[in-house]
């Protein structure tokens, strides 16, 4: 099969890649956004989000409205998404596994593209927090051990109590809050990343605009093969630590909280309701800081939004615009307060949704007529089926063993007949799975819920006790795998001993203890 993959795509380099002559072989521009929940304008999730980039995005390309992550949590999607394989596929269900201790070899989706000829370069976070993945790039920003560059964070002085700005590369992340390392007001001995705040710094100062103008600068340069590019924007993650200008167009005493509904859990199973009650809610209640929470998010949301309209302008403004696919989504969605969860780690529709929009020229050639300007496409899709749905664009043999299906009919006809269900896992044993409007769960000890999202969006009324849906949820357990990877303990990953040399990204230790 990789022979055979490589013979066409050299075929297919034949015609130059270079912008100035035709035909060349499609170039693909993936950008990825962090922790970015349906509030954007094209799912109108939130009546008070700016997106006006990803509005426009949507007017010229397709958005999937109901596109669901393979698992709520950073590292399993992501690894689940870029090598096309399933967590209880590959028993990667952990933020806290190695990615590549656990897949070891498997081809990931750079690697599928640079064997069929194309030059692969990412910069920004596209795998899981700071593991990088040198083998798998022809290039990356920062460099090829920190795929995330430094970002602006409030430190303390000790001395004085006064707040500077500094600049700290992603090292901070791995150390417990000091007196004089990263200030976490309003939350004393929470983790060190909750948090929000307006920076004094200028947009162009940011780590994500440093990422996001090293990949525009692909855009002016000549290439003798095709690219395939993946840009990854920080924000929405937290902290939502964004300039003073994105802050500002939010005011305060205007913001809207989400919708809530009072007890909503009290028809939730027991291992539901632990899911939902972190520590956070009661802090951020108690505080009087909801407000302030939603208007970080929304802040962040907009500050993302902006650095993708730079990227798309970049790009639309090169030599590249009309033979570059371009695919935006988020790894999984997030709640603030609904349900009393903040964060991920949920299977609920506001946590399993996420972004997916799709922009496809016209003479490619898996979809030779191009995608269909402003669509938005109801039907359940996965994370898992961009894989699939890029080599069928790229008229690349598909890669063995892929865990999703190609999403290109729905970009020809957005009406077409889709059933297929949507299958999600947080951690090893808890289950979701979507099919048409009814979303099933199921927790490891039994617990179930079912919703119907035409009649009840918000995920308030538990349907699974009812006897009347006997028969819907056994239907919908059915898609749940019967075979599932185990989960393997890896060392601990620590950043600071990749750059030391002591830590091996390939190869775990051969008694695997962590």
């Amino acid at each position: 099969m990789r022979r055979s993959l490589v013979l066409i795509a050299a075929c297919s380099l034949l015609a130059s890649c270079t912008p100035s002559e035709s035909p060349a072989p499609p170039n693909i521009l993936v950008i990825s956004l962090d922790d970015m929940n349906d509030w954007i304008g094209p799912m109108g999730g939130h009546p008070q989000a700016q997106t006006p980039h990803l509005d426009s995005f949507a007017e010229a390309g397709v958005t999937f409205q109901r596109a669901y992550t393979p698992s709520p949590s950073c590292n399993p999607s992501r690894t689940a998404m870029f090598s096309g394989k399933a967590p209880w596929v590959t028993g990667l269900y952990q933020n806290n596994q190695t990615w590549r201790h656990v897949v070891g070899d498997e081809q990931m989706m750079s690697e599928y593209f640079r064997e069929a000829g194309y030059w692969v370069a990412s910069a920004g976070k596209i795998y899981h927090a700071t593991m990088p993945d040198p083998r798998g790039w022809d290039a990356n920003f920062p460099d090829s051990l920190r795929q995330m560059p430094d970002y602006w964070f409030p430190v303390r002085d000790s001395a004085t109590g006064e707040i500077r700005y500094e600049l700290i590369d992603n090292e901070i992340r791995e150390q417990e809050p000091t007196a004089t390392s990263v200030t976490m007001p309003p939350f004393p001995g929470m983790y060190l990343a909750f948090d929000f705040a307006p920076l004094p710094v200028a947009t162009e100062q940011s780590g994500d605009y440093q990422a996001v103008s090293w990949i525009s600068e692909q855009f002016q340069k000549e290439h003798d093969k095709p690219f395939f590019l993946a840009a990854g924007i920080y924000r929405p993650h937290l902290p939502w630590y964004v300039p003073q200008e994105y802050f500002d167009k939010f005011p305060l005493e205007d913001i809207q909280l989400p919708a809530l509904l009072e007890n909503d859990l009290d028809d939730v199973p027991e291992e539901g309701q632990r899911v939902a009650r972190n520590r956070y809610h009661e802090r951020v209640t108690e505080a009087g800081l909801w407000k302030h929470a939603v208007q970080g998010y929304l802040a962040s949301i907009n500050y993302a939004d902006e650095l993708v309209g730079k990227l798309l302008a970049d790009l639309d403004a090169s030599p590249y615009a009309d033979n570059t696919i371009v695919v935006i989504f988020s790894d999984h969605g997030w709640q603030l307060g609904e349900k009393e969860h903040w964060r991920k780690f949920a299977l609920w529709e506001d946590v399993l949704n996420t972004v997916l929009m799709v922009r496809v020229p016209e003479g490619m050639p898996g979809l030779p007529q191009g995608s269909i300007p402003g669509s938005r496409i109801d039907q359940n899709v996965s994370l898992l089926d961009v894989f699939p749905m890029l080599s069928e664009l790229t008229g690349l043999p598909p890669k063995p063993g892929l865990s999703g299906r190609s999403i290109v009919p729905l970009l020809a006809d957005p009406s077409r007949p889709w059933d297929h269900p949507v299958v999600s896992v947080y951690g090893e044993h808890h289950y979701s799975v979507m099919q048409g409007d009814w979303h099933y769960i199921r927790y490891e000890n039994g617990g179930e819920e079912l919703y119907d999202l035409a009649a009840d969006p918000h995920e308030w009324e538990n349907l699974a006790m009812r006897p009347e849906h006997a028969d819907l949820k056994a239907q919908l357990a059915a898609h749940i795998p019967t075979e599932q990877a185990p989960s393997p303990r890896t060392q601990p990953f620590r950043w600071s001993s990749v750059l030391d040399g002591e830590y091996d990204l390939y190869t775990p230790k051969s008694d695997g203890t962590p």
